[in-house]
């Protein structure tokens, strides 16, 4: 960085200026306005001002340079690592946590679980699965331990998942009236055609067994 002058009629303004390229080219680009000598002088009391604007200039351009200097970080190949201490996690899952509350999915939760009076968290296993399964399908066993990575970890245990999912199973239908309904708040649907996904089965016996 450099100390340079404006020049006027009856002044001079003194600014902190650097170096920058755009391009192919180099330009100056002002940092920081000082001001007239008089500004200035109000800033240094009874130090010279121009010294003073050197020095500040001189402090800024150091300053500088810390900023951009970089951290080498030692590691020790003789460390070990504390038994059960993670010192990572999963944070993907923040981008779904976003849709799933936008979509009201914790209040059905809530409703439900004022129906049935269980003592699990009903909300927390469905957010878990519901991450778990978008992030990485699996297992209810193996969605539950990926999701003991997470920022926010999961306080239900397995037996609870299972159990829940017969409360999710029996509730099927209000969750997916509610569903419907909460995403209108979110997305603009179109509601004068109404299509339905109909789903054939098909079975083939080698034999036909009498009746």
């Amino acid at each position: 960085m450099k100390l340079t002058c404006s020049k006027s009629k009856n002044s001079c303004t003194y600014y902190v200026q650097k170096s920058v390229r755009i391009g192919d080219r180099t330009t100056t680009k002002p940092v920081e306005r000082l001001g007239s000598i008089e500004e200035i002088k109000s800033r240094c009391g009874d130090q010279d001002p121009i010294e003073w604007a050197r020095e500040y200039t001189k402090k800024l351009t150091l300053a500088e340079k810390e900023a951009k200097k970089g951290v080498l970080l030692k590691l020790s190949s003789s460390m070990l690592i504390d038994k059960n201490i993670r010192y990572s996690c999963n944070a993907g899952y923040l981008f779904l946590q976003d849709i799933y509350y936008s979509l009201g999915l914790d209040k059905t939760c809530r409703s439900i679980s004022e129906k049935y009076k269980f003592d699990y968290d009903l909300n927390d296993i469905l957010s878990m699965l519901v991450y778990s399964r978008i992030i990485a399908p699996a297992s209810k066993l193996s969605s539950l331990e990926s999701a003991r990575r997470f920022l926010e970890q999961p306080k239900c245990e397995l037996h609870q998942v299972y159990r829940a999912l017969e409360v999710i199973a029996k509730e099927n239908d209000f969750f997916q009236s509610e569903l419907y309904k909460n995403s209108q708040n979110v997305i603009n649907r179109k509601k004068e055609d109404l299509y339905y996904d109909c789903t054939n089965y098909y079975l083939n016996k080698k034999f036909i067994l009498p009746l």
